[in-house]
């Protein structure tokens, strides 16, 4: 577990399912996300979770979690190429309760500081969409 000033970062986990169907086809969530096909089904979500816990070189699943262990929503490093030390960046708050006060750029920081002190990756990238004002923001605060 990766821990924070306000959230802490755990493994993906299959009791996560319920968390995610709450927002999984909210599209005032889901519009943010770049590569997110709408509407997902139960199964399509228990595929997504199986290939998300299975150990995998080249991603890394967390579940951003408050200090009282409450689902927030998730946060990983795609597309990890080892041999040039970088990988893509991508997060959601799911739980909209969350929005605007701090989670998502604390989960950053503690994500992108486990990325370059631990894995010894080099570099970190992500796309936003330009619409995404919270996002942008967000990510400005984490330097990118």
């Amino acid at each position: 577990m990766l821990k924070g000033k306000l959230v802490n970062l755990r493994a993906v986990e299959k009791r996560d399912l319920e968390e995610i169907m709450k927002w999984v086809n909210d599209r005032e969530v889901t519009k943010y996300l770049s590569s997110f096909l709408y509407p997902v089904s139960r199964a399509e979500e228990e595929k997504f979770l199986e290939r998300a816990m299975s150990h995998n070189d080249t991603e890394k699943n967390l579940v951003m979690e408050t200090k009282e262990g409450d689902y927030i929503g998730q946060i990983s490093l795609h597309k990890i190429d080892w041999k040039n030390r970088n990988a893509e960046l991508g997060i959601v708050i799911g739980n909209k309760e969350y929005w605007g006060k701090g989670y998502g750029t604390d989960a950053i920081k503690i994500l992108l500081n486990h990325a370059f002190n631990q894995m010894n990756l080099y570099k970190i990238y992500l796309r936003v969409f330009d619409y995404n004002q919270r996002g942008v923001r967000c990510y400005e605060k984490c330097e990118f």
